[in-house]
């Protein structure tokens, strides 16, 4: 197992197995009830340095769908399907290499440092699998959502080092609108007045706990 190799492996919400399967590929039976790993379909991922999305190959798939015993799987979309560009570098091979970063995680959202809502995460963290600790409840779901993919609040646990808007390019790609749709106007004359009734826990994970108003103006 490796930490956050099952990145990729959350991408794939489109349709993986035949017609007369069921139509989306299923981390819950290939995860948990087939017993396959992360290192299985996403070789790739623990020597990648690069903003690639580290999709598995077709071949891997019909490595075991061949007919015989398993049914045979359409893998075209494999080749042709795009996911989103990422924002930000992120460095899987030297992730990989710190081994299970979930006990760090789950210290940070016991002692009160996580910056964000941890939600249902803290539960997914007392594991021995790393990927667990940033791609959480994987073997539970066979459709997967944003609470199964790594947060930013995740990083900041060790990336605690939040001084906006200077320490963004650090993670983020030069030129990438970080704005929220929601900071329109309106949002800049009425947030500091109390009126709006904000959760500031949602601005924790771009702001940390001591920003101040020179970080935006």
């Amino acid at each position: 197992m490796r930490i956050a190799l099952i990145y990729s492996l959350a991408m794939l919400s489109g349709s993986l197995l035949a017609q007369d399967a069921p139509p989306r590929f299923s981390h819950q039976v290939h995860l948990k009830q087939a017993s396959v790993t992360c290192l299985t379909c996403h070789q790739a991922a623990a020597s990648s340095a690069a903003t690639d999305a580290n999709m598995p190959e077709q071949q891997v798939c019909r490595s075991c769908h061949t007919g015989d015993p398993l049914a045979e799987v359409d893998t075209s979309f494999l080749g042709e399907k795009r996911p989103a560009e990422r924002t930000y570098r992120f460095n899987h091979e030297f992730h990989v290499q710190m081994g299970n970063v979930a006990p760090l995680l789950a210290a940070a959202i016991d002692g009160g440092d996580y910056l964000g809502k941890p939600g249902e995460m803290r539960r997914h963290l007392e594991t021995q699998n790393a990927c667990d600790a940033c791609h959480r409840g994987l073997a539970e779901t066979a459709v997967v959502g944003k609470v199964n993919l790594p947060q930013m609040s995740d990083c900041l646990v060790c990336h605690s080092e939040i001084d906006n808007p200077f320490s963004c390019e650090k993670c983020h790609l030069e030129g990438v609108n970080l704005k929220p749709a929601s900071h329109t106007r309106e949002f800049a004359d009425g947030h500091s007045t109390g009126k709006l009734g904000l959760d500031k826990t949602t601005c924790l994970p771009c702001h940390g706990k001591h920003f101040t108003c020179m970080g935006c103006h």
